[in-house]
């Protein structure tokens, strides 16, 4: 098998290598799982459960005059600031709470870092002298500042409200929410001021409906009026988006999920491809798609993009795969404008697939990107490093690397992370475990898995808690937790599974913490919810016979009086804590909403438990359900 390798030093490219020269051949496929089992245990090899804490870099922004890289990272509550040519880490600040996004004046004079929580802080910095100057209140869960190029303005996306803060920097307050659909997790705006574009992680919609999509809001910044430019069905965990130098057009990065199909393989992107969609800002409507993946290599999990100076190339770091796209513009626009809707895997040839270079990056989980000049710069989340990508240099040694901290062990909980997150371990690489699975929560799409046989399509389920609730699955057909997760390797992800490299998924599912709801009011029930509280705990209604606090389940399976397509009836009964976040409701998504799931329905043992109810009733139920 050769020597373990260091999870982050050289993995991927030994990875690329071998799969350059194999492609396509059945050697290829069984140099993928020889080195799936060597990273998994080169990654085992190097845990210490001494380990220091892990930085986490997530979001970068670069100085004008290209010296200074300023760095958010995410799990030390910190903001960091970079000396580019010497390699080194000059300066750090603590932050309120975790860094979500950041964003650096025109003058480079200010920064503004988006902190989360349930009324998250954006802390406004003096990149002089280093030193916070003023905290602005903005809503639950903010990320992706936007500064307007008057700097007079500042949009923050709030991702579990739904909206879009309007932030009046002369006045240091929130002066409007702009509403959007559903999770806004990334947004840039033209050059010119007049549009926001603002990309929405997960499709709202019943998963059992005709078409199930994610969707991009456009919003006029002069009106505060917004346009819904729907991407393909099947679209979902939209992660970038970036503008064209132009102002013509707006580039998102997502998921494309074959949800409708058995997922009986992977070959060729059967179950999950990988893909950019261009939105048409002038036109505001969507000008196509493009799948970023070989036709036997996925390009996994695209997070961030951006757009050289120029316009000439877009860059999309993969996160799964560990790697930098530079794709060339006019190629994609020249495909759009012949009538290209889908090529790739699935579709034949790929012109952009024969034209962009795929680089693999040196460090472990790329996500942000910054750009200046031809240098990029990636934020690598796992490995505590910056890739700095010179996209002129034809040679071939690797990016160079910026340590932001000394190389650590991961530890148990922090290789489970580093593995849900790897596509490496999946045949062709065409996904991870947080392809379905983003941020260990649903990607709200209904799915037919072999890990419980043909025909049984149901709606994905968050993974929080799902070791404290046996059985898994829809149907409870996995005893536990760890059942599930070596099921998932096997009959998802089409691997080996790896005893060592499963155990550590289960301390980081374990790990996973619930958000605070946004429907609390200041981190306490609302005066209609503790109404709900009482009716959910009443012999009346009867809900705690299912759903026992504290973790809302009581772990057995009931006929809920909703069969499915094979008629089954009785199904497990899923946890309620942070239920206001996965939707859709039902083993096969058909509410999008509680209420719908309790007033339409009528959710219950044969439906029985909710006569004689008024709306308010039903009302103050489903804020309280909401809270949790």
């Amino acid at each position: 098998m050769g020597p373990p390798c260091h999870p982050w030093a050289n993995g991927p490219l030994v990875m690329k290598d071998m799969c350059a020269h194999n492609r396509g051949t059945g050697s290829y496929r069984r140099a993928r799982v020889l080195l799936c089992v060597t990273i998994v245990c080169g990654c085992l090899s190097f845990c210490d459960s001494d380990a220091a804490d892990p930085l986490g870099p997530n979001a970068l922004a670069v100085s004008p005059d290209g010296r200074i890289l300023y760095v958010a990272n995410a799990d030390a509550k910190q903001l960091a600031w970079v000396d580019i040519d010497h390699s080194a880490v000059v300066h750090t600040i603590e932050l309120p709470s975790h860094p979500t996004g950041l964003t650096l004046s025109h003058d480079n004079q200010r920064l503004y870092v988006t902190c989360a929580g349930l009324r998250s802080l954006v802390v406004v910095v003096d990149t002089a002298t280093r030193k916070p100057l003023a905290t602005i209140a903005v809503g639950n869960t903010a990320t992706a500042p936007v500064l307007a190029p008057t700097q007079r303005r500042l949009y923050v996306s709030n991702r579990f409200n739904h909206d879009v803060s309007v932030v009046d920097l002369d006045r240091q307050a929130e002066i409007a929410r702009v509403p959007v659909t559903r999770e806004p997790v990334a947004a840039a705006i033209t050059r010119d001021g007049r549009m926001l574009v603002v990309a929405n992680h997960l499709p709202l919609a019943p998963a059992n409906g005709i078409l199930v999509r994610a969707a991009v809001t456009l919003v006029d910044t002069a009106s505060l009026r917004t346009i819904t430019v729907l991407l393909p069905d099947g679209s979902s965990s939209l992660r970038g988006v970036a503008i064209s130098p132009d102002d013509r057009y707006a580039v998102v990065t997502y998921i494309q999920s074959n949800f409708e199909l058995v997922a009986s393989h992977l070959d060729e992107g059967w179950m999950n491809t990988n893909a950019i969609s261009v939105i048409d800002l002038k036109e505001e409507k969507l000008a196509g798609n493009v799948l970023l993946d070989d036709q036997h290599l996925g390009a996994p999990n695209p997070w961030g993009v951006a757009f050289s100076p120029d316009g000439s190339s877009i860059y999309v770091a993969h996160a799964g795969s560990h790697e930098l796209s530079v794709i060339p513009t006019e190629l994609v626009y020249r495909e759009l404008g012949m009538g290209f809707e889908f090529r790739g895997p699935m579709g034949g040839s790929n012109a952009l697939t024969d034209s962009r270079r795929r680089i693999a990056l040196p460090g472990n989980g790329p996500r942000a990107l910054a750009v200046h000049g031809t240098r990029v710069f990636v934020a690598e989340y796992f490995s505590d490093t910056i890739a700095v990508v010179d996209v002129a240099s034809k040679s071939d040694r690797p990016p160079r690397t910026i340590h932001l901290g000394p190389t650590l062990r991961p530890s148990p909980k922090r290789l489970g992370e580093m593995l849900f997150h790897d596509a490496r371990l999946c045949f062709q690489q065409w996904q991870s475990c947080t392809s379905c699975h983003p941020d260990g929560r649903a990607d709200g799409l209904n799915w037919d898995l072999l890990n419980d046989g043909a025909g049984n399509v149901k709606n994905t389920k968050s993974l929080l808690l799902a070791h404290a609730t046996p059985p898994s699955m829809v149907l409870g057909v996995r005893e536990s937790g760890e059942a599930a997760v070596r099921s998932g390797i096997t009959h998802i992800l089409f691997g080996r599974p790896d005893e060592e490299a499963a155990t550590a998924m289960d301390v980081y599912l374990k790990s996973l913490q619930a958000v605070p709801s946004p429907h609390l009011v200041n981190g306490h029930l609302s005066p209609g919810a503790k109404r709900g509280k009482r009716l959910f705990e009443s012999a009346r209604v009867g809900c705690t016979r299912c759903h026992p606090a504290p973790l809302y389940t009581d772990m057995k399976r009931h006929n809920i009086g909703t069969p499915d397509t094979h008629g089954n009836r009785n199904f497990d009964t899923p946890t309620l804590i942070e239920v206001w976040r996965t939707s859709p409701y039902l083993h096969d998504g058909r509410y999008t909403t509680v209420r719908g799931l309790l007033a339409e329905g009528r959710h219950g043992l044969e439906g029985a438990t909710f006569e004689g109810l008024d709306e308010r009733d039903i009302d103050d139920l489903v804020e309280f359900v909401l809270s949790l």
